[in-house]
């Protein structure tokens, strides 16, 4: 009675829910299709909190033993088919195969499963939900989604018909499904696939790790040594393809054990859903106050982050131009699984190596996917064999997918070999990366190859002290211009930014550092300035997680000057031999330089005070690396003066009014429109 019972809810919950009649519709394809089927699999979405309000019996059966429940709802459909007539060629209950897809699960702590937890449950054989990060992927196989079979014994009224047929379940391998020793039940013969009805299907297998691991790769320890291990998922049938190297996902499904050289909890996954975090309500009280007293301003507010900012790194006041770029990098990352098209690379050419060092991976942990790349591993994805003996071949993530949305921090330049430098500026300049798939080595008759989009930005640094480097630089010509031959030419252009970090210079005063690291070497956890105190890293995490989400627009000045400073910069570094030094792809760092710098002030429109930050960092950039041109840059020109007080602040603003009228002078001579710009131009 209560199995009847449950089939008159199953049907019920069927018609209310629009699932009868997608079932009468996927058999109307299946009736008019001229191919023979021995298995008929229907997929049934299921609400659990709809399912439970209509029958608790039924909606704890879907949660708590999905195989019986499937059964449930076989048996339903069955009927349904031979009531209505839906397929004339279907004969047994056992012919259709039902897959219940859940659109989510009770937000209990019990249908979670955690991957820092452990023992895994995998002997429950009911769905949970975890969430985790693609790391690796394999390519696309076939499974067998269903089978027929015959007596062997041809006297055996089962030799016929479609009494025997398997179809695979949550967990079960391939050999589970399809092997040579099942026996009849009738006459114990033993029993033959009759091999044109066999059903295939496809199947990927993915690998995920948890967000937590990711502190792996920003350098967190806290003295306590921790490990991390990856959950390996079956995608199958619909699922296929839906999971991307980078992103983080939900994921409903089932655990099982499954049995190689070593013994694996791995997820049958039933649903897949997008993981996208929620947007930050605000900023912390202190930095609305600094953000209201500053609003007379346009560069006041960003000045001040700059020169507070890793106050636990470097004394307040120093490296004020760097950490300036770092934040905007910071801020044109995206937590969320969309394309992030407005990366800032930053490459910086300095000779206190272990400061920048720390600096920098600092800065990574401020967002969720800052990565330090290991050196043990590698930037780019990379081909191993499947473990799992289903003849894929696996694509390992590698640091610069896994840090899809975020920061790629590769450390020194000079570390990584020839090979690899050249892999990389072809992925900064194309924002791809293409894998090719040897089939011969890999057991497959034809070549394959994927291609990854490169959604991060990547941070770099040359050290330029090391005596053997020293002897190689060479003497430069053009002013301004810095010598860059330890790293190949192509490289250094492809980097959007390019920064000189000379602890030795007025920017940068050295008592103050080595002052610094003395006291962080005694007390590490010693807060040394107020700035530390009022404005703590979690108050900059809060400020970059909030600003990176405005959605930023730019007001019609800005455009104008932006394009007008760009065609400006092409037209005089164009020469008839080499052609213009400014790639195409010169416009998209400026125009994401400006929106950096308008998000970091917290606004929604570019205004023109945030396309002279951009214009004059762009430009010092491009004088580091070809040298000075009429549209004459200081090195300091963003950062002037040291900034002490309200005063500094002040005379600031003056001097980058000063540049705003320079700037619109040179676009005046030298932009669209004027006479020295031939027709074409």
């Amino acid at each position: 009675m209560s199995n009847l019972k449950m089939k008159e809810a199953a049907l019920i919950y069927l018609d209310r829910s629009g699932g009868l009649q997608k079932f009468i519709d996927d058999c109307k394809f299946y009736n008019d299709s001229k191919q023979s089927y021995a298995v008929y699999r229907f997929s049934i979405l299921i609400n659990p909190s709809d399912i439970v309000e209509l029958d608790a019996e039924l909606g704890n059966y879907i949660l708590h033993q999905p195989l019986k429940a499937a059964q449930v709802f076989q048996s339903v459909c069955f009927i349904a088919v031979k009531t209505l007539s839906l397929i004339g060629q279907l004969q047994t209950e056992a012919q259709i195969n039902i897959v219940l897809k859940l659109t989510h699960l009770p937000p209990l702590r019990s249908y979670s499963l955690d991957l820092c937890e452990f023992p895994l449950d995998y002997a429950s054989q009911r769905f949970y939900m975890m969430q985790g990060i693609v790391i690796a992927m394999t390519t696309v196989t076939k499974y067998t989604q269903g089978a027929r079979f015959l007596c062997s014994d041809e006297a055996c009224p089962l030799s016929k018909g479609f009494e025997y047929i398997r179809v695979h379940v949550p967990g079960a391998t391939e050999s589970a499904t399809v092997r040579n020793d099942f026996l009849c039940n009738l006459c114990s013969s033993s029993l033959q696939e009759d091999r044109k009805f066999r059903v295939l299907g496809d199947k990927q297998i993915v690998e995920i790790i948890t967000a937590k691991a990711l502190h792996a790769f920003q350098g967190y320890s806290n003295n306590q040594p921790f490990r991390f291990q990856s959950l390996t998922i079956f995608l199958r049938d619909e699922s296929v393809s839906k999971m991307n190297i980078g992103n983080e996902y939900k994921i409903i499904g089932i655990p099982t054990c499954v049995r190689t050289s070593q013994t694996a909890v791995c997820i049958e996954a039933n649903s897949i859903i997008s993981c996208n975090p929620e947007v930050p309500s605000g900023i912390s009280d202190n930095f609305r106050y600094l953000l209201s007293l500053t609003s007379s301003s346009c560069w006041k507010f960003t000045a001040i982050l700059a020169n507070i900012f890793a106050s636990q790194i470097v004394p307040p006041g120093t490296y004020n131009l760097l950490k300036l770029c770092l934040l905007m990098s910071l801020v044109q990352t995206s937590d969320r699984n969309k394309e992030l098209k407005d990366c800032l690379d930053i490459l910086i050419m300095t000779s206190d190596t272990l400061l920048v060092d720390r600096l920098l991976n600092f800065s990574i942990k401020l967002v969720p996917r800052g990565i330090r790349h290991p050196v043990s591993t590698e930037i780019f994805p990379t081909l191993s064999r499947n473990k799992y003996g289903t003849g894929a071949v696996s694509i390992q993530a590698g640091s610069a997918l896994l840090a899809k949305g975020g920061i790629c921090f590769i450390g020194d330049l000079a570390s990584h070999k020839k090979d690899k430098l050249e892999q990389l500026q072809s992925v900064v300049e194309s924002r791809s990366i293409t894998v090719y798939i040897p089939g011969k080595k890999f057991g497959d008759d034809i070549n394959q190859q994927m291609t990854f989009p490169v959604q991060c930005s990547f941070w770099s640094f040359v050290d330029m002290d090391s005596s053997s480097k020293r002897n190689m630089q060479k003497t430069n010509t053009l002013i301004g211009r810095m010598d860059c031959s330890l790293i190949p030419a192509n490289l250094v252009e492809a980097f959007g930014l390019l920064i000189n970090c000379n602890e030795s210079s007025s920017c940068y005063p050295l008592i103050s550092t080595v002052q610094h690291t003395l006291k962080k070497a005694i007390d590490p956890e010693e807060l040394l300035y107020v700035a530390s105190k009022k404005f703590t890293t979690e108050d900059f995490e809060k400020l970059l997680a909030f600003a990176k989400n405005l959605n930023v627009e730019f007001s019609l000045e800005a455009e104008r000057m932006i394009h007008g400073y760009y065609l400006a910069s092409r037209r005089i570094r164009t020469d008839s031999i080499s052609g213009s030094k400014l790639s195409a792809s010169a416009l998209k760092y400026l125009v994401s330089l400006a929106e950096a710098h308008a998000r970091l002030n917290l606004r929604n429109k570019v205004l023109k005070e945030d396309v002279l930050i951009a214009a004059l960092l762009f430009e010092t950039s491009l004088t580091l690396k070809y040298g000075a041109t009429v549209f004459c840059v200081a090195p300091n020109a963003v950062f002037p003066f040291e900034l002490y007080n309200e005063e500094y602040l002040e005379q600031r603003d003056i001097y980058l009014n000063q540049c705003q009228q320079q700037l619109q002078q040179f676009i005046a001579t030298y932009g669209p429109g004027t006479a020295i710009f031939t027709s074409d131009e």
